[in-house]
Protein backbone atom coordinates (compact mmCIF):
# COMPACT_ATOMS: atom_id res chain seq x y z
CA UNK A 1 0.00 0.00 0.00
CA UNK A 2 1.16 3.51 -0.82
CA UNK A 3 1.56 6.00 2.00
CA UNK A 4 -0.60 9.03 1.33
CA UNK A 5 -0.15 12.27 3.26
CA UNK A 6 -3.14 14.57 3.34
CA UNK A 7 -2.05 18.18 3.66
CA UNK A 8 -5.63 19.20 4.34
CA UNK A 9 -7.74 22.06 3.06
CA UNK A 10 -6.12 24.52 0.63
CA UNK A 11 -9.06 26.71 -0.35
CA UNK A 12 -12.47 27.43 1.17
CA UNK A 13 -15.46 29.52 0.01
CA UNK A 14 -15.53 33.24 0.77
CA UNK A 15 -18.36 35.72 1.26
CA UNK A 16 -18.00 36.80 -2.36
CA UNK A 17 -21.21 36.05 -4.21
CA UNK A 18 -19.62 34.04 -7.04
CA UNK A 19 -18.00 31.48 -4.70
CA UNK A 20 -20.13 31.61 -1.58
CA UNK A 21 -21.64 28.13 -2.05
CA UNK A 22 -18.44 26.20 -2.72
CA UNK A 23 -14.98 25.96 -4.30
CA UNK A 24 -13.88 22.66 -5.79
CA UNK A 25 -12.28 20.60 -8.58
CA UNK A 26 -9.35 22.80 -9.66
CA UNK A 27 -7.28 22.74 -12.85
CA UNK A 28 -3.61 22.79 -11.84
CA UNK A 29 -0.47 23.76 -13.72
CA UNK A 30 2.97 24.46 -12.29
CA UNK A 31 5.14 27.32 -13.55
CA UNK A 32 8.50 27.55 -11.81
CA UNK A 33 7.92 27.61 -8.06
CA UNK A 34 4.29 28.65 -8.50
CA UNK A 35 1.15 26.62 -9.00
CA UNK A 36 -1.71 28.18 -10.96
CA UNK A 37 -5.14 26.99 -9.85
CA UNK A 38 -8.30 27.48 -11.92
CA UNK A 39 -11.08 26.27 -9.67
CA UNK A 40 -14.82 25.81 -9.90
CA UNK A 41 -16.63 28.51 -7.92
CA UNK A 42 -20.31 28.01 -7.11
CA UNK A 43 -22.88 30.68 -6.31
CA UNK A 44 -26.47 30.35 -5.16
CA UNK A 45 -28.62 28.27 -7.49
CA UNK A 46 -25.67 26.01 -8.45
CA UNK A 47 -24.35 28.42 -11.05
CA UNK A 48 -20.61 27.93 -11.62
CA UNK A 49 -17.75 30.07 -12.86
CA UNK A 50 -14.00 29.50 -12.82
CA UNK A 51 -12.03 31.27 -10.09
CA UNK A 52 -8.28 31.77 -9.96
CA UNK A 53 -5.57 31.68 -7.33
CA UNK A 54 -1.80 31.27 -7.32
CA UNK A 55 0.24 29.22 -4.88
CA UNK A 56 3.84 29.78 -3.78
CA UNK A 57 5.18 26.26 -3.73
CA UNK A 58 2.62 23.47 -3.61
CA UNK A 59 0.50 24.61 -0.67
CA UNK A 60 0.64 28.34 0.13
CA UNK A 61 -1.95 30.66 -1.43
CA UNK A 62 -0.26 33.93 -2.38
CA UNK A 63 -2.82 35.47 -4.73
CA UNK A 64 -6.56 35.02 -5.15
CA UNK A 65 -8.89 36.91 -7.43
CA UNK A 66 -12.02 38.50 -6.01
CA UNK A 67 -13.93 38.01 -9.26
CA UNK A 68 -14.36 35.06 -11.63
CA UNK A 69 -11.57 34.27 -14.08
CA UNK A 70 -13.97 32.69 -16.60
CA UNK A 71 -17.72 33.08 -16.87
CA UNK A 72 -20.52 31.60 -19.02
CA UNK A 73 -20.82 33.33 -22.40
CA UNK A 74 -22.68 30.85 -24.59
CA UNK A 75 -25.88 28.84 -24.38
CA UNK A 76 -24.06 25.51 -23.89
CA UNK A 77 -22.53 26.84 -20.65
CA UNK A 78 -25.31 29.17 -19.51
CA UNK A 79 -25.71 27.44 -16.16
CA UNK A 80 -22.02 26.96 -15.50
CA UNK A 81 -18.41 26.46 -16.52
CA UNK A 82 -17.29 23.58 -14.33
CA UNK A 83 -14.43 21.27 -13.32
CA UNK A 84 -11.56 22.56 -15.47
CA UNK A 85 -8.33 20.73 -16.28
CA UNK A 86 -5.28 22.21 -18.00
CA UNK A 87 -2.15 21.14 -19.89
CA UNK A 88 0.39 22.82 -22.14
CA UNK A 89 1.00 21.29 -25.58
CA UNK A 90 3.84 22.94 -27.48
CA UNK A 91 3.20 26.69 -26.98
CA UNK A 92 -0.54 26.45 -26.31
CA UNK A 93 -2.44 25.89 -23.07
CA UNK A 94 -5.50 23.65 -23.36
CA UNK A 95 -8.10 24.24 -20.65
CA UNK A 96 -10.96 21.77 -20.79
CA UNK A 97 -14.10 22.13 -18.73
CA UNK A 98 -17.71 21.02 -18.52
CA UNK A 99 -20.25 23.37 -20.06
CA UNK A 100 -23.62 23.04 -18.32
CA UNK A 101 -26.78 24.59 -19.75
CA UNK A 102 -29.14 23.47 -17.00
CA UNK A 103 -29.96 20.22 -18.84
CA UNK A 104 -26.82 19.01 -20.59
CA UNK A 105 -23.27 18.67 -19.23
CA UNK A 106 -20.64 18.32 -21.94
CA UNK A 107 -16.91 18.76 -22.39
CA UNK A 108 -15.68 22.06 -23.84
CA UNK A 109 -12.29 23.59 -24.63
CA UNK A 110 -10.59 26.96 -24.26
CA UNK A 111 -7.03 27.74 -25.38
CA UNK A 112 -4.44 30.34 -24.44
CA UNK A 113 -0.84 31.29 -25.11
CA UNK A 114 -0.29 33.20 -21.88
CA UNK A 115 -2.59 31.69 -19.19
CA UNK A 116 -4.43 35.01 -19.08
CA UNK A 117 -6.44 35.35 -22.28
CA UNK A 118 -8.41 32.25 -23.22
CA UNK A 119 -10.35 31.69 -26.44
CA UNK A 120 -13.30 29.34 -26.15
CA UNK A 121 -13.39 26.68 -28.85
CA UNK A 122 -16.81 25.31 -27.93
CA UNK A 123 -18.09 21.81 -27.18
CA UNK A 124 -15.68 19.12 -28.41
CA UNK A 125 -17.56 15.98 -27.33
CA UNK A 126 -20.20 14.13 -29.42
CA UNK A 127 -23.13 16.33 -30.58
CA UNK A 128 -25.60 13.44 -30.24
CA UNK A 129 -28.41 12.34 -27.96
CA UNK A 130 -28.19 9.39 -25.59
CA UNK A 131 -30.59 7.46 -27.85
CA UNK A 132 -28.25 7.98 -30.82
CA UNK A 133 -25.31 6.83 -28.70
CA UNK A 134 -27.07 3.62 -27.65
CA UNK A 135 -27.95 2.82 -31.29
CA UNK A 136 -24.35 3.30 -32.43
CA UNK A 137 -22.82 1.49 -29.44
CA UNK A 138 -25.13 -1.49 -29.92
CA UNK A 139 -24.00 -1.66 -33.53
CA UNK A 140 -20.39 -1.78 -32.36
CA UNK A 141 -20.74 -5.26 -30.89
CA UNK A 142 -20.02 -6.41 -27.35
CA UNK A 143 -19.79 -3.46 -24.95
CA UNK A 144 -20.05 -3.36 -21.16
CA UNK A 145 -23.80 -3.47 -20.50
CA UNK A 146 -23.43 -0.67 -17.95
CA UNK A 147 -23.10 1.77 -20.86
CA UNK A 148 -26.84 1.24 -21.30
CA UNK A 149 -27.83 1.64 -17.67
CA UNK A 150 -28.23 5.40 -17.80
CA UNK A 151 -31.62 5.47 -19.53
CA UNK A 152 -33.42 6.33 -16.29
CA UNK A 153 -31.41 9.52 -16.04
CA UNK A 154 -31.88 10.52 -19.67
CA UNK A 155 -35.60 9.82 -19.78
CA UNK A 156 -36.66 11.06 -16.36
CA UNK A 157 -37.56 14.53 -17.66
CA UNK A 158 -41.29 15.25 -17.44
CA UNK A 159 -41.11 17.24 -20.66
CA UNK A 160 -40.46 14.81 -23.55
CA UNK A 161 -39.61 17.72 -25.82
CA UNK A 162 -36.47 18.47 -23.83
CA UNK A 163 -33.58 17.19 -25.89
CA UNK A 164 -31.13 15.58 -23.51
CA UNK A 165 -27.75 15.18 -25.16
CA UNK A 166 -25.21 12.51 -24.35
CA UNK A 167 -23.39 13.59 -21.19
CA UNK A 168 -19.66 13.37 -21.91
CA UNK A 169 -17.44 14.93 -19.24
CA UNK A 170 -13.93 14.76 -17.74
CA UNK A 171 -12.16 15.73 -20.97
CA UNK A 172 -8.43 15.72 -20.33
CA UNK A 173 -5.63 16.19 -22.86
CA UNK A 174 -2.25 14.46 -22.71
CA UNK A 175 0.45 17.13 -22.29
CA UNK A 176 2.12 16.43 -25.63
CA UNK A 177 1.24 15.05 -29.03
CA UNK A 178 1.66 11.28 -29.36
CA UNK A 179 2.76 10.01 -32.77
CA UNK A 180 1.80 13.42 -34.15
CA UNK A 181 -1.74 13.27 -32.77
CA UNK A 182 -3.60 15.31 -30.19
CA UNK A 183 -4.84 12.82 -27.60
CA UNK A 184 -7.46 13.23 -24.91
CA UNK A 185 -9.44 11.14 -22.47
CA UNK A 186 -13.15 11.59 -21.91
CA UNK A 187 -15.85 9.86 -19.91
CA UNK A 188 -19.12 8.33 -20.96
CA UNK A 189 -20.28 6.27 -17.99
CA UNK A 190 -19.13 3.88 -16.72
CA UNK A 191 -15.62 3.88 -18.26
CA UNK A 192 -12.88 6.13 -19.63
CA UNK A 193 -12.39 6.47 -23.38
CA UNK A 194 -9.64 7.91 -25.57
CA UNK A 195 -9.50 10.02 -28.76
CA UNK A 196 -6.65 10.54 -31.26
CA UNK A 197 -7.04 13.38 -33.80
CA UNK A 198 -4.84 15.49 -36.06
CA UNK A 199 -6.81 18.62 -35.20
CA UNK A 200 -9.71 19.72 -33.02
CA UNK A 201 -11.52 20.50 -36.27
CA UNK A 202 -11.69 16.75 -36.95
CA UNK A 203 -14.23 16.27 -34.15
CA UNK A 204 -17.29 16.32 -36.41
CA UNK A 205 -20.57 14.43 -35.97
CA UNK A 206 -19.37 12.04 -38.67
CA UNK A 207 -16.15 11.43 -36.74
CA UNK A 208 -18.10 10.57 -33.61
CA UNK A 209 -20.47 8.31 -35.53
CA UNK A 210 -17.55 6.21 -36.78
CA UNK A 211 -15.96 6.36 -33.33
CA UNK A 212 -18.97 4.81 -31.60
CA UNK A 213 -19.33 2.14 -34.27
CA UNK A 214 -15.96 0.93 -32.94
CA UNK A 215 -16.49 1.87 -29.31
CA UNK A 216 -14.73 -1.14 -27.68
CA UNK A 217 -11.46 -0.10 -29.36
CA UNK A 218 -11.60 3.29 -27.65
CA UNK A 219 -12.28 2.20 -24.06
CA UNK A 220 -9.14 2.63 -21.96
CA UNK A 221 -10.48 1.67 -18.54
CA UNK A 222 -13.72 0.09 -17.41
CA UNK A 223 -14.61 -0.58 -13.75
CA UNK A 224 -12.98 -3.69 -12.29
CA UNK A 225 -12.60 -3.22 -8.54
CA UNK A 226 -15.15 -2.43 -5.82
CA UNK A 227 -14.00 1.16 -5.24
CA UNK A 228 -14.70 1.99 -8.93
CA UNK A 229 -17.59 -0.41 -9.51
CA UNK A 230 -20.29 2.18 -10.21
CA UNK A 231 -18.33 4.30 -12.68
CA UNK A 232 -15.04 6.11 -13.10
CA UNK A 233 -13.68 9.27 -14.70
CA UNK A 234 -10.36 10.62 -15.98
CA UNK A 235 -9.29 12.85 -13.10
CA UNK A 236 -5.89 14.54 -13.56
CA UNK A 237 -3.93 15.14 -16.76
CA UNK A 238 -1.63 12.14 -17.40
CA UNK A 239 1.98 12.42 -16.25
CA UNK A 240 4.71 11.12 -18.55
CA UNK A 241 7.20 8.72 -16.95
CA UNK A 242 9.75 6.30 -18.39
CA UNK A 243 7.40 3.44 -17.52
CA UNK A 244 4.25 4.89 -19.09
CA UNK A 245 1.62 7.56 -18.51
CA UNK A 246 0.59 7.85 -14.87
CA UNK A 247 -3.12 8.55 -14.61
CA UNK A 248 -4.78 9.64 -11.38
CA UNK A 249 -8.51 9.13 -11.89
CA UNK A 250 -11.65 8.91 -9.76
CA UNK A 251 -13.65 5.80 -9.03
CA UNK A 252 -17.18 5.67 -7.62
CA UNK A 253 -18.67 2.92 -5.46
CA UNK A 254 -22.35 2.63 -4.55
CA UNK A 255 -22.64 1.83 -0.84
CA UNK A 256 -25.40 1.68 1.74
CA UNK A 257 -24.48 5.24 2.69
CA UNK A 258 -24.58 6.43 -0.90
CA UNK A 259 -21.85 6.95 -3.48
CA UNK A 260 -18.21 7.19 -2.41
CA UNK A 261 -15.70 8.96 -4.71
CA UNK A 262 -12.06 7.92 -4.38
CA UNK A 263 -8.78 8.82 -6.06
CA UNK A 264 -7.28 5.92 -8.02
CA UNK A 265 -4.13 5.27 -10.08
CA UNK A 266 -3.30 3.49 -13.34
CA UNK A 267 -0.43 3.27 -15.82
CA UNK A 268 -0.98 3.56 -19.59
CA UNK A 269 1.36 2.63 -22.43
CA UNK A 270 3.70 5.47 -23.40
CA UNK A 271 3.34 5.12 -27.19
CA UNK A 272 -0.24 3.86 -27.23
CA UNK A 273 -2.11 5.12 -24.16
CA UNK A 274 -5.25 3.27 -25.23
CA UNK A 275 -3.49 0.28 -23.63
CA UNK A 276 -3.69 -0.16 -19.87
CA UNK A 277 -0.46 -1.48 -18.36
CA UNK A 278 -1.53 -1.60 -14.72
CA UNK A 279 -3.85 -0.17 -12.12
CA UNK A 280 -3.90 -0.26 -8.36
CA UNK A 281 -6.41 -2.84 -7.09
CA UNK A 282 -7.26 -0.48 -4.23
CA UNK A 283 -8.12 3.21 -3.98
CA UNK A 284 -5.14 5.54 -3.68
CA UNK A 285 -7.12 7.56 -1.14
CA UNK A 286 -10.76 7.90 -0.10
CA UNK A 287 -12.87 10.20 2.08
CA UNK A 288 -11.87 9.87 5.72
CA UNK A 289 -11.99 13.32 7.32
CA UNK A 290 -15.18 15.20 8.12
CA UNK A 291 -14.51 17.79 5.41
CA UNK A 292 -14.34 14.98 2.83
CA UNK A 293 -17.31 13.05 4.19
CA UNK A 294 -19.81 15.87 4.78
CA UNK A 295 -20.54 18.69 2.34
CA UNK A 296 -22.57 19.63 -0.69
CA UNK A 297 -22.09 16.03 -1.85
CA UNK A 298 -20.98 13.65 0.89
CA UNK A 299 -18.03 11.26 0.65
CA UNK A 300 -16.13 12.82 -2.23
CA UNK A 301 -12.42 12.94 -3.06
CA UNK A 302 -12.38 14.16 -6.68
CA UNK A 303 -8.81 14.58 -8.07
CA UNK A 304 -8.39 17.05 -10.93
CA UNK A 305 -4.76 18.21 -10.96
CA UNK A 306 -1.23 17.43 -9.85
CA UNK A 307 2.09 19.22 -9.34
CA UNK A 308 5.43 17.47 -8.93
CA UNK A 309 7.92 19.09 -6.55
CA UNK A 310 11.12 17.07 -6.26
CA UNK A 311 10.00 13.48 -5.76
CA UNK A 312 6.70 14.42 -4.13
CA UNK A 313 3.52 14.35 -6.20
CA UNK A 314 0.88 16.75 -4.90
CA UNK A 315 -2.67 15.78 -5.87
CA UNK A 316 -5.33 18.49 -5.68
CA UNK A 317 -8.93 17.47 -5.28
CA UNK A 318 -12.45 18.60 -4.54
CA UNK A 319 -13.55 17.53 -1.05
CA UNK A 320 -17.26 16.82 -0.58
CA UNK A 321 -17.95 19.22 -3.49
CA UNK A 322 -17.37 22.09 -1.06
CA UNK A 323 -13.64 22.69 -0.56
CA UNK A 324 -10.28 22.19 -2.27
CA UNK A 325 -7.75 19.94 -0.55
CA UNK A 326 -4.38 18.40 -1.33
CA UNK A 327 -2.75 15.01 -0.74
CA UNK A 328 0.80 13.94 -1.55
CA UNK A 329 2.62 10.71 -2.34
CA UNK A 330 6.19 9.67 -3.05
CA UNK A 331 6.35 9.64 -6.84
CA UNK A 332 8.92 6.85 -7.13
CA UNK A 333 7.07 4.66 -4.67
CA UNK A 334 3.77 5.12 -6.51
CA UNK A 335 5.33 4.07 -9.83
CA UNK A 336 7.04 1.09 -8.19
CA UNK A 337 3.74 0.00 -6.67
CA UNK A 338 1.95 0.25 -10.01
CA UNK A 339 4.69 -1.73 -11.75
CA UNK A 340 3.96 -4.61 -9.38
CA UNK A 341 0.60 -4.99 -11.12
CA UNK A 342 1.83 -4.95 -14.72
CA UNK A 343 0.67 -8.09 -16.52
CA UNK A 344 3.99 -9.50 -17.72
CA UNK A 345 2.44 -11.95 -20.24
CA UNK A 346 1.12 -9.51 -22.80
CA UNK A 347 2.62 -6.15 -21.95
Amino acid sequence: MIEVNKAGIILTPTDLEFEREGVLNPAIIRAGDNVHMFYRAVRKGNYSTIGYCKLDGPLTVSERWDKPFMIPEFEYESHGVEDARIVKIDDLFYLTYTGYDGINARGALATSKDLKNFTKQGIIVPPITYAEFVFLAESAGKVNENYYRNHKFYYQAADPEKKIMLWDKNVIFFPRKINGKLVFLHRIRPGIQIVFVDSIKDLTKEFWGNYFLNLPEHIVLDPVYAHESNYMGSGCPPIETEHGWLLIYHGVEETRKGRVYSACAALLDLNDPSKELARLPYALFSPEYEWERIGEVNNVCFPTGTALFGNTLFIYYGAADSLIACASVNFTDLLAELLMYVEKDDK
